[in-house]
């Protein structure tokens, strides 16, 4: 039986002539692939807009009321409850929550913030003197961030708010009067809490300049600072940058712990942790004073917290999740 023949089907003058270097796609950069890791969590983007709202919230309202307003009393008006003039109700002299709590959060930010940047700086130091040196020197180090350890923070933190705070003055800065209790609760939370980040960076700068270019480095003679700087703290900076981020909710959170008992940043200078202090009679019969103020602090704390665990999950060298 006569098989048919075979027809070849030409390719027709229209159909699209396949390119390798067409279809070659350039490689993501390191930046690339956190951001497809951090948008793909999706707390951390809830999270994130969160803070965003509460920053402009804080800092953007000062555009639209003073201080004098926040710290304006008026008796005949207080513990009004919210309403159109009062969206957020009135404190037990009158002064307009609402405003308040703009003010507050500005000061339990910048608390937040400054008490980090102290942290970063001192276990940053610490941790990459340690780690790269060695030795004597490491060992140093080290006894001293356990025994900085050891010490109660809270008790510490209470103690120094009781005797030093009084001592130091008010600050007048950009038009705005600081108490000056404000520097001791950021020395204090700075720099009680930096062993943990000390020791995050020494474990990165052990595992990190055993590396083959950082031998390559010393081998060609390249000064130790550049070494540091330039090779192997970039190559550790994601641990910090999350150690960092979790350590500002936790500077809010302690100084609202302390306002709270009494002892954290004093009058004039409002924060929502001393305003949750001022509310403490009241609990049942002006439920607007601890309400506003401590969901403020409940929304930033959760925020950064679920900003934190995203950026864990992005800049983690080792995720897969792209």
């Amino acid at each position: 039986m006569a098989s048919e023949p075979l027809h070849v089907i030409e390719p027709s003058e229209s159909a699209v002539e396949w390119r390798p270097d067409e279809l070659e796609t350039p490689p993501l950069t390191l930046g690339q692939l956190a951001w497809r890791r951090f948008r793909r969590h999706r707390m951390a983007i809830f999270g994130g807009v969160v803070l965003i709202l509460i920053v402009l919230y804080a800092f953007g309202g000062m555009l639209v009321f003073s201080e004098a307003d926040a710290n304006f009393v008026e008796t005949g008006a207080r513990l009004q409850p919210p309403s159109r003039a009062h969206p957020f109700g009135t404190d037990t002299i009158g002064r307009d929550i609402l405003v308040r709590t703009i003010y507050g959060g500005q000061i339990s930010i910048i608390i937040g913030l400054t008490a980090m940047l102290v942290e970063v700086f001192i276990g940053v130091t610490i941790g990459a003197l340690a780690g790269y040196f060695g030795g004597k020197l490491d060992s140093i180090l080290m006894r001293l961030t356990e025994a900085v350890l050891v010490i109660p923070q809270i008790f510490l933190l209470l103690v120094m708010a009781k005797y030093f705070a009084q001592d130091i003055p008010n600050i007048k800065f950009l038009g705005r009067t600081f108490s000056g209790s404000v520097l001791v609760i950021i020395f204090v939370i700075g720099a009680t809490t930096w062993p943990y980040l000390a020791r995050i960076v020494r474990a990165q700068f052990l595992s990190v300049k055993e590396n083959d270019f950082i031998l390559a480095a010393r081998a060609t003679g390249t000064p130790t600072h550049e070494i540091i700087f330039r090779h192997i703290l970039p190559n550790s900076i994601a641990p910090i940058i999350v150690s960092a981020t979790l350590s500002v909710a936790a500077a809010i959170t302690l100084e609202a712990y302390i306002s709270f008992l009494g002892l954290g940043v004093r009058p004039p200078t409002a924060t929502w942790g001393n305003m949750l202090e001022g509310a403490y009679n009241y609990v049942e019969s002006a439920w607007w004073l601890w309400f506003f103020p401590g969901l403020l602090i409940a929304l930033t704390v959760l925020s950064i917290n679920f900003l934190g665990d995203g950026l864990r999950d992005a800049l983690d060298p080792h995720s897969r999740a792209v």
